[in-house]
């Protein structure tokens, strides 16, 4: 049975131009976060901006509070071992599932819940 569903569209740009903060980066995003899309090169903000993006929607599937996920710490996007983007959150790693992309200026994330 579905529990929630949420979707969230992110600025690239934005996120690029914030992401030159270091403060923003390390108080959003988790270590592994920010090595992965680090890792990205010139592509990073596609990441970052990835990671925000599902962040979001995951706020809005799960309804709980902007500061219970973007600040506690417990939230991280992850990569399975295929590669497939999977989220990271206290009793919601097992029944929650991400899917995101990126094209020109905008990435977008889609999280379904399952209870």
């Amino acid at each position: 049975m579905i529990a929630g569903i949420g979707i969230d569209l992110c600025s690239i740009s934005r996120v690029e131009e914030a992401i030159k903060s270091d403060f923003f980066r390390e108080e959003l995003f988790s270590i592994e976060e920010i090595a992965y899309c680090e890792s990205k090169g010139k592509n990073r903000a596609e990441s970052y901006a990835s990671c925000f993006a599902a962040r979001e929607a995951f706020i809005k599937a799960s309804g709980l509070s902007l500061a219970s996920v973007m600040f506690s710490g417990n939230f991280s996007l992850s990569r399975s071992e295929d590669g497939a983007p999977r989220i990271i959150f206290p009793e919601y790693e097992n029944n929650t599932f991400v899917s995101i992309t990126h094209e020109d200026d905008y990435a977008c994330a889609v999280v379904v819940i399952e209870k």
